[in-house]
Order: structure tokens, then C-alpha cells, then sequence
């Protein structure tokens, strides 16, 4: 994931206001380190170790022993929702060969049956010559088969119309929704109306924003948002301290789950901030280094 202009802009803001109280900071990093349990989260499957968002990199952090994994959900140009985290297929599969003459290979100018032509694996090594841009229905089946989780982010739904109707729609029919399988689901995005949108239509299921906002703007998101979600080089003890002093949507304190963090130190350090979530390309090394310091 990465920062979009709003996001960054928010996160500027918190120059002042994340670094205050010493007493709540000093309250936080004492609560990580006593009583917190922070979740590690899959980035886009074990992105470190498969091609991102293909079923590789789910079953790589199953293998792991990984529960939740994060991907990004976007929408075909006949209406079929995928898993990619670019709005181009041209970083992560060999579209520019198959399809030379439709640049800028937008994922929207491309019908499901194009895409499914192409190779999303081979860019990453070899081994995974043939690995598909996965639709989100076999995207979820393959997580219900592994018995992991999801934070499922909805990618640029600026771009796509009704992509939060839609997406709830393809999670019911999955049975995601249902009472015992919605507690294996986050949905979140970088809009904060595509997050309200999702909230208005299914108030039961947990949401998050993906960004940094000001403190004083809490509140505000706390009105259809469990979760804020920012990149960890935006805050600071202080900053988790205050998200957590607002009560989130459903009435419990909002969580953090953070991005995208990568090594060991940095995993405990941003735990000793209170985080509830940490969100990693290498889930085994973040997994490994939280347990050493616990």
C-alpha cells in the first residue's frame, strides 16, 4: 500500500498532535508490553516470498502458519472483480507482451477473459511461471479452504462505481458474511467514502481507513471505522495512544494496524507502541521477532 496525496496530507498534520501526553505514551508501550497481543498480517499473501495477491502467496503464508492476509480488490472492464494491487496490469503480469498495443494497460480496459490469459507469476521467479490474476471468488475460496482471515482492501474505488455494493455481494454469496465467517473480515481503503459507503451498507461488518488523519478528526472517522490504519512512519506512541482513546464503530476502542513494516526492530518497536496489527511482506520474520520480545 502506499500513501495517496489525502493520505499523506493527513499524516502531515500529526507533526503536533501525535507528539503529546508522555503519560499516555508511557501508558502504551507499557500496555504492548505486558498485556498487547499485535496481529500479523500477510501483505498481499507472503509477498515476500510469491508473486503479491495470486493464490501462491496465500498458501505461502498458510504455510508459514500465518492466519490473516491482506489483498486489494479491483474491477475489470465487464464487471468482474479481481485481486491487484496496481491499477495497471503492467508491473505484476507479462501484459505489455501479450497485449503490446494497449498501453497504458489499465485493469479497467481489460475483460476478465483477457486478463485470465495472462501470466502473474513469472516477473517473480520462475518457479512461479503460470500463476493467474485470481478473481475475488477464488481469491476467498482459497482462503476458506486455508482457515485464514482477511483485510481486504478496496484499491482506487474512485475508479469503480458501486465497487463496495458489489463486493459485499460477492462476500455474501461466498458466505463471508453470515454470522460465523464476517469475524474473519476487515474491509478498508484509502477513501474515507468508500469506507462510509461499506459501513452504511453492512454496519455489522468491521472497517477500517487507511491513512493517518489528525487527531482532532478522530471522532469523525470513528463514525464508520473500527480501524485506522496508517503507514508506521507516521506515527508515534503517542498517536496510537489517541486513536485508541476513540471509540470505533461498534462502540470498542479504534485499533491500528500498521504498514508495511518489514524487519524485526522496526516490528518491535512499532509493538511497543500499542499497535493491534502489523502489516508485512515477510510475515514469518515479523511473527518470529514479536515472539523473541514477548
Amino acid at each position: 500500500m502506499q500513501i495517496r496525496p489525502a493520505a499523506a496530507l493527513s499524516g502531515a498534520l500529526i507533526g503536533v498532535s501525535a507528539l503529546f501526553l508522555p503519560t499516555a505514551t508511557a501508558s502504551a508501550q507499557a500496555t504492548a508490553q505486558t498485556h498487547h497481543h499485535t496481529v500479523t498480517v500477510a501483505h498481499r499473501g507472503a509477498s515476500a516470498y510469491a508473486p503479491e495477491n495470486t493464490l501462491a502467496a496465500v498458501d505461502a503464508a498458510d504455510d508459514l502458519g500465518i492466519d490473516w492476509v491482506e489483498n486489494d480488490v479491483q474491477r475489470t472492464k465487464d464487471g468482474e472483480l479481481i485481486v491487484m494491487h496496481d491499477t495497471t496490469l503492467s508491473r505484476t503480469t507479462d501484459v505489455e507482451q501479450v497485449f503490446p498495443d494497449r498501453a497504458p494497460w489499465n485493469i479497467s480496459d481489460f475483460t476478465l477473459d483477457e486478463i485470465e490469459k495472462l501470466d502473474a507469476g513469472s516477473w517473480f521467479g520462475p518457479e512461479f511461471q503460470g500463476e493467474t490474476v485470481p478473481t475475488l471468488d477464488e481469491y476467498m475460496d482459497r482462503v476458506s479452504d486455508n482457515h485464514q482471515k482477511l483485510l481486504l482492501e478496496l484499491k482506487a474505488p474512485e475508479l469503480y462505481p458501486g465497487i463496495e455494493r458489489q463486493t459485499l455481494r460477492e462476500l455474501r454469496r461466498e458466505g463471508w458474511l453470515d454470522h460465523r465467517h464476517k469475524r474473519r473480515l476487515i474491509i478498508q481503503s484509502f477513501s474515507a467514502d468508500s469506507v462510509r459507503s461499506v459501513h452504511r451498507l453492512r454496519p455489522d461488518i468491521k472497517t477500517g481507513f487507511l491513512g493517518t488523519p489528525a487527531v482532532a478528526d478522530l471522532p469523525d472517522y470513528a463514525e464508520f471505522s473500527d480501524q485506522i490504519n496508517p503507514s508506521y512512519k507516521t506515527i508515534d506512541a503517542g498517536y496510537v495512544a489517541a486513536v485508541r482513546a476513540v471509540d470505533g464503530a461498534h462502540g470498542k476502542p479504534l485499533e491500528v494496524y500498521t504498514w508495511t513494516v518489514n524487519d524485526g526492530p522496526a516490528a518491535v518497536s512499532v509493538a511497543g507502541m500499542g499497535v493491534d496489527g502489523i502489516i508485512t511482506n515477510k510475515p514469518d520474520v515479523i511473527r518470529d521477532a514479536l515472539d523473541d520480545a514477548s
